[in-house]
């Protein structure tokens, strides 16, 4: 893994699902961050070969909930995000996906109660020794790269002292989001504070915050000077954020991504979830195509809605052939 020179999905809950990585690097994502998944759910999984579907899948046992689904093509870009809070526990279920991904990263700027309340995301960043036994320890038995994104502290000293001893377990890079655990996504991101933090390390910093053209890659790397750069929502948005040929207009996008959710079988509370990601921002939940969104309950309803039935067929008789012949 090469963390400079290069355009990265962020992390997203129920975004950043296998499709959705498989679409963001379509478009030109040279990195793909896969959603959070707390330790403690990966460890209830066994690791399954999808023949069907060409996949590794982490299922919970006992269940059909795949947790973590991913396939060869990315196996050079994707990173596993882990939420944790501690050390021993990150580093068995680490072990679980090691073989299967390019790296693992460790959420330490989630602010959702969900996360923080276990000890996880944003709550590690009050406590350094934790961070570092984390980090260490997968640091020192893990064959792939270890990196951790963090959100900025109250002040920009607290930030980049603690950036300087993330910096000293080993971490391949640090993704640094320029907002702090209060600051509301439409609290503009803090860029000359993300360029200290770069002056102040070796390791690679890679930025995010408020990259929604492709032309905001170039700038924000220009004010901060960091290795890399991350987006999330602009890329929720419209994926094909990453296009040096600019975006491409957001109803052929849908389109693609619906296509990739049937050919890879992705959950459907998550590909709904996606879909009112991208209808939110350019229309209106409100709407004839939000309400036939939240109406659907199966990949098939979304193949009908968009006119993709015809693909949809072909998928599942491909399926059933597969089946057949094995």
């Amino acid at each position: 893994m090469d963390y400079r020179n290069r355009l990265i999905l962020a992390p997203m809950v129920r975004v950043g699902t296998l499709p959705f990585r498989m679409l963001a690097a379509q478009y030109g994502a040279d990195i793909t961050y896969g959603e959070e998944i707390v330790d403690h759910k990966l460890l209830k999984c066994e690791r399954l070969i999808n023949e069907t579907l060409g996949t590794i899948d982490f299922v919970e046992r006992g269940t059909d909930n795949v947790v973590f689904r991913t396939c060869e093509e990315e196996k050079h870009r994707v990173v596993f995000q882990i939420g944790t809070s501690n050390a021993s526990r990150a580093l068995s279920a680490a072990m679980l996906v090691c073989k299967d991904v390019a790296a693992v990263d460790v959420n330490m700027g989630c602010p959702k109660s969900f996360s923080v309340s276990g000890g996880m995301g944003a709550a590690l960043l009050t406590k350094p020794e934790l961070i570092h036994d984390i980090l260490t320890t997968l640091k020192r038995n893990l064959d792939i790269p270890v990196t951790c994104k963090i959100r900025l502290l109250k002040s920009s000293n607290d930030t980049v002292e603690l950036a300087r001893r993330i910096e000293k377990t080993g971490v391949a890079a640090l993704a640094v989001h320029g907002r702090r655990v209060a600051d509301r996504p439409r609290d503009p991101a803090k860029w000359g504070e993300i360029a200290e933090i770069v002056q102040a390390l070796s390791v690679p910093v890679i930025a995010n915050g408020d990259v929604f053209d492709y032309e905001d890659f170039e700038c924000i790397r220009a004010v901060t000077g960091a290795a890399s750069v991350m987006v999330a929502r602009g890329a929720a948005w419209n994926a094909s954020i990453f296009s040096p040929k600019g975006k491409l207009p957001w109803e052929s996008v849908k389109k693609e991504y619906i296509r990739k959710s049937i050919l890879w079988d992705n959950d459907i509370k998550s590909t709904k979830h996606t879909l009112k990601e991208m209808i939110m921002h350019y229309s209106s939940l409100e709407l004839a195509e939000g309400k036939a969104v939240n109406k659907s309950n199966t990949l098939a309803d979304l193949a009908e809605l968009y006119g993709e039935q015809e693909y949809f067929s072909d998928v599942i008789s491909s399926r059933l052939l597969q089946i057949t012949v094995r």
